[in-house]
């Protein structure tokens, strides 16, 4: 479908990739990855169209579409949320007009004889035929399907896009490219701020659909989810893999130590070669085997290995000072802006725990985080314990750096005492040696910016960890490396992220933050999430009055005037509310194999030597295709309400 020939780039005369060939088939769902500056996103921006290559080309169909997410966009803020996603059926919205236009001008007219009425009917069936191909008659629903997977309340809807966050506008941006149905999904970091039932949303999502997708991501558990091919960027070239992300790590290895025998075994045999040559060289006897060798070691191709990334992240936080045995209280904590954040908050974090903080965007976390650090006013009593010294890493830690200093200064600004000897030292250790350091903060990535904002916070010794998505921007390695620093970190730790992956093994104790409330669950992150599947359906049934979890180990707050008892009007409700999913689940299943079997015996009429060349089954075709994939759709949404029952 698309072929990468002959690829190369260029920057500053220095090559980024050489000679790059390889084919992207219908339905692949390819995960790219590399080192963070290996070129990933510019070969995303070069297959999107929107970056041309210094040489080499991409041979892909005219009619292909596109949908392209980079990390970084502008939306328009003049706009409600529902009327940006509606920007999605743009054309479609044109060619409604264009219909009603002709229908106007028909109506019009008498001239039912003439070449003019004749060629307005044309144009006529010509456009109902590709409305009905594009069927956009359940495009409302499709919006609010979309936005509520992605995170979205249906009172957003009606809000202008200024009130939300860069995380939030990214969103909206996804949404769009979502609901646009491309041949094509190019996504980079499209997890970046989403949170953990967003993301899975989003997994089931991009692994039912029939798009090709080539992703870029950070995310381990993600891509294991979502991709099926695995193509890998490095030293300038590319290894392409026919699996997902975790098994492509263990085929990796295996490739390089491959490499290695290989090449050692070489190296021992032009090392044989050469003795016997040096040995022999001047016995006449020996002269017809000498030549021979030295025209055998003319024409070796030397074996060499894949350049491995040795430069590796030197994490490891100062030991953590004493601290009291209880270094945060909460008890009946509020926060209220235009609306209530989070009330009766009760928690109790113990010295040497590590948490995290889960749970939507825009559901208190960080509010939460930021009562701690004292930064705002807050309701109710919060206690930081004795001796408690904390380390905050903030979500937009990175972002806060000064463009205009090097990374030497930005560290140099920072260190007191003793640390300012050995600012080289560190700032090595984090993979900023040499004339890195004099690199100004403005050309760094996002995973260096990261990794500069998290040395300042190693400048002095804590007890209290709290990162705020610590993990954004880094890559996989780097991820790993400080997923082992906290591990071994003997201070308290408090972690709010949506990476599985990441904290999964970290956490002992997760603390789920939603409508307005804190629960507590102990154990690990998969413990949570299965938790959630068992309960979560009562939860998002009664949104406005979300049912306490029964397999949690407990609530936070309990109240006694709550009851934890379903009442009769919930279970009836919730009764005909399965029954109705149920029918639908049988319709959809019915109408599938309708279409299933229509379109079938529409193939074998095309297949046939007329049927190839009648247009009208192709257009056919392609109608019930796309009322194959909204039955689909429909199917699986109904499906999932009904399994959350």
């Amino acid at each position: 479908m698309i072929s990468v020939e002959n690829l190369s780039v260029e920057f500053s005369a220095k090559p980024l990739f050489s000679d790059v060939n390889y084919v992207i088939n219908r339905h692949d769902r390819i995960a790219l990855v590399g080192k963070n500056g290996a070129g990933k996103s510019t070969m995303l921006k070069i297959i999107a169209g929107i970056q041309m290559p210094t040489s080499g080309r991409i041979g892909k169909p005219k009619d292909l579409t596109f949908g392209y997410l980079p990390q970084v966009m502008k939306l328009n803020d003049s706009v409600t949320v529902r009327q940006e996603t509606e920007k999605a059926f743009a054309n479609t919205m044109q060619m409604e007009a264009h219909l009603d236009s002709l229908n106007q001008q028909l109506a019009e007219r008498t001239d039912y004889e003439s070449l003019e009425y004749q060629e307005l009917i044309e144009q006529m069936t010509d456009l109902s035929d590709q409305l009905a191909m594009i069927n956009s008659t359940n495009r409302d629903a499709e919006i609010e399907r979309t936005l509520l997977g992605l995170g979205f309340e249906r009172k957003d809807f009606e809000r202008p896009t200024s009130e939300f966050s860069g995380g939030w506008r990214m969103r909206i941006e996804l949404a769009k490219i979502l609901l646009q149905h491309p041949d094509v999904l190019l996504l980079d970091e499209p997890t970046n701020h989403l949170d953990i039932e967003s993301i899975q949303w989003l997994e089931k999502f991009l692994a039912s659909g029939r798009s090709t997708i080539i992703l870029i991501s950070h995310d381990r558990a993600f891509l294991d989810n979502v991709t099926t091919r695995t193509i890998e960027i490095t030293c300038g070239t590319i290894h392409d893999y026919s699996v997902n992300y975790s098994k492509y790590v263990v085929l990796h290895a295996e490739r390089i130590e491959q490499q290695r025998r290989a090449y050692e075994n070489q190296q021992k045999m032009i090392q044989d070669t050469e003795a016997f040559i040096e040995r022999f060289r001047y016995q006449a006897t020996k002269a017809i085997q000498v030549q021979s060798r030295i025209k055998q070691l003319e024409k070796i191709v030397p074996i060499e290995i894949d350049e491995v990334d040795n430069s590796h992240l030197n994490l490891k936080f100062p030991p953590a000072p004493r601290s009291g045995d209880y270094p945060v209280i909460c008890q009946d904590v509020r926060k209220e802006y235009d609306h209530v954040v989070f009330d009766h908050v009760n928690l109790t974090i113990k010295r040497g725990e590590k948490v995290a903080f889960v749970g939507r965007n825009g559901e208190g976390k960080s509010t939460l985080v930021k009562c701690i650090m004292n930064q705002i006013p807050f309701d109710g009593d919060l206690k930081v314990g004795y001796g408690v010294k904390i380390g905050y890493f903030a979500q937009n830690q990175a972002q806060l750096l000064d463009d205009e200093m090097t990374v030497f200064d930005t560290i140099d600004r920072v260190a007191v005492g003793d640390i300012r000897t050995k600012i080289r030292d560190i700032l090595g250790a984090f993979m900023f040696g040499g004339e890195a350091s004099d690199k100004p903060v403005k050309v760094l990535s996002g995973g260096e910016r990261s990794r500069l904002a998290m040395i300042r916070l190693l400048l002095e010794p804590v007890n209290l960890l709290i990162l705020d998505e610590p993990t954004n921007h880094l890559d996989i390695a780097s991820k790993d490396v400080l997923k082992e620093a906290i591990r071994s970190f003997d201070g308290t730790v408090i972690v709010v992220s949506h990476d599985r992956d990441f904290l999964d093994g970290l956490v002992e104790k997760v603390y789920e933050f939603g409508h307005g409330q804190v629960r507590e669950y102990i154990g690990g992150i998969y413990d949570y999430l299965n938790t959630k599947q068992i309960d979560s359906l009562q939860m998002l049934e009664i949104k406005d009055k979300p049912l306490p979890s029964a397999a949690a180990s407990h609530v936070v707050p309990p109240t006694s005037d709550t009851s934890e008892k379903v009442s009769y009007e919930d279970q009836k409700l919730r009764k005909q509310q399965r029954s109705k999913f149920e029918k639908q689940v049988k319709q959809a299943e019915d109408q599938i194999a309708k279409l299933e079997a229509a379109i079938a015996d529409l193939e074998a009429k095309m297949a046939t030597p007329k049927g190839c060349q009648d247009e009208k089954l192709y257009i056919e075709h392609a109608s019930l295709k796309k009322q194959l994939d909204d039955a689909t759709a429909f199917w699986m949404d109904a499906s999932e309400q009904l399994e959350s029952m």
